[in-house]
């Protein structure tokens, strides 16, 4: 499982040191292909336009009409270099206050995107969505619910260690309290006791949320084999929360492989219906 994780950063790494010398160069040249087809026509209304009122003898109605025009297509220049600008500034005013990497759908990946999000979507038509139907006919929803709240409340170290770095720390004492209460009175988290008795909603967050409100922007857009869509930077937060999960470090590799295959199938369970 470890390997595995180690190719898929190597992987990463590798098509992000490739395409990140060339977004910056590829950006520009798509804003300065736009502006392009605007200058020249500028430039041409502005000569007529200093050519008429030149010729003392043309009618003065002549050179405002000329001049107007020139202003029209000044105008729709100007336009368009304020559009450009505005679409730079929305890309500033992201809800993690960081920067977005990946404004105009920036997908450099999309050739390999596409072929894994095909073998993903064949593995979920033919493995695990069949399988997920099988679990939801054979266990009733009581016990569904049950599993999911247990695997849910084993994944507090990720939602705890992030609130911290998030500087969050109401939301990392409603988790603190949130898995004391379940792990006791709840039975191992089997009932979400604190959720449902004491009113102690869960505080999500993770690594992937972490890094951007430090700075670290998107990335590209991201699918690898038998994982959900993904940017560069949740990529590196997806490890980072594997690697928080406490009981992979105290069971054997066998174990931890099949409660991940248990978890994966509760969740597919949970939205069946959709992909």
């Amino acid at each position: 499982m470890k390997k595995s994780i180690l190719v898929g950063i190597t992987l990463a790494l590798i098509f992000f040191l490739r395409t990140e010398s060339v977004r910056g160069q590829t950006l520009d040249d798509k804003e300065q292909a736009k502006l392009a087809q605007a200058l020249p026509q500028s430039e041409f209304s502005r000569e007529k336009t200093s050519v008429a009122s030149e010729r003392d003898s043309m009618p003065i109605a002549i050179g405002v009409e000329s001049g107007n025009g020139g202003l029209n297509q000044e105008s729709e220049a100007i336009g368009l270099t304020q559009n450009l600008g505005e679409e730079r500034a929305r890309a500033e005013t992201k809800d993690d206050g960081v920067p977005d990497d990946t404004v105009g759908e920036w997908d450099p990946w999309e050739p390999f995107n596409e072929k894994t999000f095909g073998f993903n979507r064949q593995v979920d038509r033919f493995l695990l969505k069949p399988v997920a139907k099988g679990y939801n006919a054979a266990l009733p929803d009581p016990i569904r619910a049950g599993i999911a709240n247990m695997f849910d409340n084993l994944d507090v170290t990720r939602r705890f260690v992030n609130n911290i770095l998030q500087l969050k720390f109401a939301g990392a004492g409603q988790e603190l309290a949130r898995f004391a209460i379940n792990s006791t009175v709840g039975v191992a988290g089997l009932f979400d006791v604190a959720g449902h008795l004491f009113d102690i909603a869960k505080s999500d967050r993770d690594t992937g949320q972490t890094l951007g409100v430090y700075g670290i922007g998107h990335g590209p857009y991201l699918v690898l084999p038998l994982l959900p869509p993904l940017t560069v930077r949740d990529f590196f937060g997806f490890v980072a929360d594997e690697a928080m999960y406490p009981l992979s470090y105290f069971i054997p590799t066998g174990a931890v492989i099949g409660m991940t295959a248990t978890e994966t199938i509760s969740d597919r369970a949970a939205t069946v219906d959709r992909f």
